[in-house]
């Protein structure tokens, strides 16, 4: 029978998702014995499904996130342009452009004058989640690795 978790235990999931370090969790959250005590916690099911829902949040988070980034460094700016020479560009369907990589709009008495977000540095932010993404993946193998051997040990003793 599966029971719901107390609030320290919420929050050891959040610090173990964060960190991967069971002992570090369970030391943040208060627990006197926090090696020991993080091994009980995560032999436990709703601890681990907690976590993994963890997991799953913020994959979806950082794949907003990555999308957006994709979105400033390789979006069109055909709408953008398209407002600034409009001859009244108070007349537009602002409702209808993508004005997504717009990072400011000035009229100003030459016109209208337009800034763009960074693509370059969208780029980069890009590249950083891609490879965080990558040292993800390979924790979770040092991860799955740690598991199988502990369970070796378990089996000889």
């Amino acid at each position: 029978m599966s029971q719901s978790l107390s609030p320290k235990q919420t929050l050891f999931c959040a610090y173990y998702a964060q960190t991967r370090n069971g002992r570090e969790a369970a030391a943040k959250c208060g627990y006197r014995f926090a090696g020991r005590t993080a091994a009980r916690l995560l032999r436990r099911s709703e601890i681990r499904a907690q976590i993994e829902q963890l997991d799953r949040a913020d994959a979806r988070t950082r794949s907003d996130v990555a999308a957006g980034y994709a979105r400033l460094a390789f979006g069109c700016v055909s709408d953008a342009v398209t407002l600034a020479l409009l001859p009244e560009p108070e007349n537009a369907n602002l409702e209808e452009m993508d004005l997504f990589s717009v990072s400011e709009i000035k009229r100003g008495k030459n016109g209208v004058e337009i800034k763009f977000f960074d693509r370059l540095k969208a780029l980069e932010k890009l590249e950083a989640l891609t490879e965080s993404r990558e040292s993800d993946t390979a924790r979770e193998l040092f991860r799955a690795i740690g598991q199988g051997a502990s369970a070796l040990r378990e089996e000889t003793r």
